[in-house]
């Protein structure tokens, strides 16, 4: 089993969650942590482009695993989904450190501009041409392919943070900008956790003996960092309480889809009263500079076609839109003379998405509009339990996997 094929589209993904079944127990335990290069991944399901944009959702994918597997055999990879929605969690009752992000990447990127000798460097390790034996392999891959393994992000942040010396946050957006499974939540508390700033004081160093054993021998660079220093950054802040989702409409309402969340139909009854589906699309809204072709692709496709597959499922019409500005008039034409005053979303969790549409959607509530943003069981589940460690939600997961209804 080859590396799939990236197509935006939920039937692409259930595919991928469909062939990768066999391989999510003992096999995926013992071997997930070796990249053996692109076009070589069958040791990991790589369906986290269709898992971050919800095209196929966690709760399906974990479903998945125990429709061919017990618990015990498909817990690490049960536990590696929960990662991504322990992240989103985390982030979500600790909104402040994606804003500390967001302002401290902008600061370091106008350094840049005035610090030559930076520049080159940045310069050198964006375009793979550190010289540094895997790293420069890292970076063209994942401008090219928009995909890195979950090890050779690792790897590659710290060589980026340790060794190269560079700010993280330039590192992350570096990511975000190319990932086509690029993530707020993962990705900025991932490079906090390499640079020793999510869990206090624990730092992740990459060594040449570890590369060489989970590149299966194709990398063995040198010159690595032997020790991780210190990186000041933005402290955890207290843990604010977490925003309730509402409910399902029962008046007659506009269906609006970001590329946060695409298969509302397991969100609304059939029953539900749809006049329309409005699609937005908002990836350049990652960063102030160019979004990698991929992700701009992946993300702007899978909200196209998702908008479409969605509207023909409640036989209604469907509109895509570029700008946030036009929202209020395409939700106006949609509506038609029914004049309908509510708009309902899948709950849009911290980051970019909520940045770029937020003072929009305000615009709206302001002109008598009903803005209600629905969230899934998986997440009222799982996120309270994303209070400090990782480790403290992973003991709820079997707990909270049967109040899903799976078979645990």
């Amino acid at each position: 089993m080859s590396m799939p094929d990236f197509q935006p589209t939920r039937a692409a993904g259930l595919n991928r969650l469909n062939q990768f079944q066999p391989e999510m127990a003992l096999s995926y335990a013992r071997s997930r942590n070796t990249d053996f290069g692109p076009g070589r991944r069958p040791n990991v399901s790589c369906l986290s482009p269709w898992i971050r944009h919800r095209l196929i959702s966690e709760q399906e994918v974990v479903s998945t695993a125990l429709k061919a597997h017990s618990f015990d055999q498909a817990e690490k990879f049960i536990q590696e989904v929960c990662w991504r929605t322990y992240f989103k969690g985390w982030l979500e009752q600790r909104p402040q450190v994606w804003t500390a992000y967001c302002a401290d990447r902008d600061a370091a990127l106008e350094t840049l501009e005035s610090h030559e000798a930076m520049l080159a460097e940045y310069n050198a390790a964006i375009e793979g041409r550190t010289g540094i034996e895997g790293f420069d392999d890292w970076a063209k891959e994942l401008v090219s392919t928009g995909y890195l393994h979950n090890h050779a992000r690792m790897w590659f942040a710290s060589i980026w943070i340790f060794t190269l010396r560079l700010p993280w946050e330039l590192g992350a957006d570096f990511f975000l900008r190319h990932l086509i499974d690029g993530d707020a939540a993962s990705n900025t508390l991932s490079w906090r956790w390499v640079a020793g700033l999510h869990t206090k004081g624990k730092t992740y160093l990459a060594r040449r003996s570890n590369i060489e054993t989970y590149t299966d021998g194709r990398f063995g660079p040198t010159g690595l960092a032997s020790e991780a220093h210190p990186i000041k950054g933005y402290e955890n802040p207290a843990r604010q309480s977490l925003r309730a989702g509402e409910s399902v409409p029962t008046e007659p309402f506009i269906l609006l889809l970001t590329e946060d969340d695409l298969t509302p139909e397991q969100l609304l009854p059939e029953t539900a009263r749809v006049e329309g589906v409005l699609g937005i699309a908002s990836p350049t809204s990652r960063s102030p500079r160019r979004i990698g072709d991929a992700a701009l692709r992946f993300a702007t496709i899978s909200v196209a076609d998702t908008t479409q597959r969605v509207a023909d499922h409640f036989g209604v019409s469907g509109e895509t839109v570029e700008e946030p500005g036009q929202l209020a008039a395409v939700a106006k034409e949609l509506a038609g003379d029914k004049r309908v005053r509510t708009i309902a979303m899948p709950y849009m969790p911290i980051g970019w998405t909520k940045d770029a549409l937020s003072p929009h959607l305000n615009d709206l509530r302001k002109n008598g509009y009903r803005i209600a943003q629905i969230r899934r069981p998986w997440d009222d589940a799982f996120w309270p339990h994303a209070r400090a460690g990782y480790f403290r939600l992973k003991k709820t997961i079997p707990e909270n996997l049967r109040s899903l209804g799976l078979p645990v």
